[in-house]
């Protein structure tokens, strides 16, 4: 569950996780959904019918903004192929989708920036409409709020000052960016580069505590003109247990510097699951706890 604090309204997003029911791209479950005009494009990239090694695992989410209706997105793992597999994938449904050069040029400038990352996701705003978004997350390895800062600064609205200053108030002054930070570009249709970018930083690794993790989120609030209380009142209500005492319920915060004051969004972790998680199989022989990586992931 996450809350992005922007705007006269909180919004509330949920992601609803299919493993082990059976739902990806290659079920027949997830075939007989309904699908937008835009998804159904670009679906069968992400199966082995297009020469994938095997379907990209699947997830829903919803986010509601009071008094506007729900809005749904969709999310493609693709952490179980070879990287070469990932930029084939993408760089087909870029192009069916009309944003190929977007993605050239985005890509260029990602992969001028020094450091280790790897593409992770891909999501498609569930709507036909005009402005509908694809989104693209790059997992980091090992890198600092400088590196986070200049991956976000691939995109055509990004204040690099004030997303720094986020930065540090969320790592207390410190350089690093926690383990496997996340960096989102959004693109949009009619674009030639891309729209927006959304750095999300790893309070569970970053912080000792969530009371510490909810100090800092506070901290930032405040200084984008957010009244942090809710925050607080939605973290003690959810945390299981005192704040000082639990550590990773609050897993993740993310900062977009894109000209809209308070575009700070919160990612609590739940201990949703009662049984293993199956693996999932990965080049070399090894295997990754797939609900491991969507908690890792912290979405979007």
């Amino acid at each position: 569950m996450s809350v992005n604090w922007a705007g006269r309204h909180p919004e509330l997003r949920l992601l609803f996780d299919s493993v082990g029911n059976g739902h990806d791209l290659g079920s027949p479950a997830e075939h007989a959904r309904p699908v937008t005009r835009r998804f159904s494009q670009i679906r069968e990239i992400f199966t082995p019918s297009a020469g994938r090694p095997s379907p990209a695992p699947l997830w829903r989410s919803l986010a509601w903004r009071p008094p506007s209706r729900e809005v749904y997105k969709t999310y493609l793992g693709l952490y179980a192929w070879p990287p070469s597999e990932r930029y084939a994938a993408v760089e087909e449904a870029m192009e069916r989708l009309g944003m190929a050069a977007a993605w050239d040029d985005a890509r260029q400038r990602v992969e001028s920036v020094p450091g280790r990352r790897e593409i992770e996701f891909f999501a498609i705003d569930e709507t036909d409409e005009t402005d509908a978004r694809v989104k693209i997350y790059y997992r980091n390895h090992g890198a600092d709020i400088g590196e986070m800062n200049r991956i976000a600064s691939v995109a055509a609205r990004h204040d690099g000052e004030s997303a720094l200053a986020a930065y540090r108030t969320l790592t207390a002054g410190g350089t690093a960016a926690g383990q496997a930070a996340l960096s989102c570009l959004a693109f949009r249709p009619g674009l030639d580069r891309a729209a927006e970018s959304t750095t999300y930083l790893r309070l569970a690794d970053l912080a000792a505590s969530d009371r510490q993790a909810v100090d800092r989120t506070s901290a930032l609030l405040r200084r984008e003109g957010v009244d942090p209380g809710p925050l607080h009142a939605l973290a003690t209500a959810l945390t299981p247990g005192p704040l000082e005492d639990s550590r990773g319920f609050l897993a993740l915060v993310s900062y977009r510097a894109s000209g809209r004051r308070g575009d700070i969004t919160t990612y609590f972790r739940f201990p949703v699951y009662d049984r293993p998680a199956p693996l999932l199989g990965l080049p070399g022989g090894q295997v990754r706890d797939q609900h491991a990586a969507l908690s890792e992931g912290g979405r979007r």
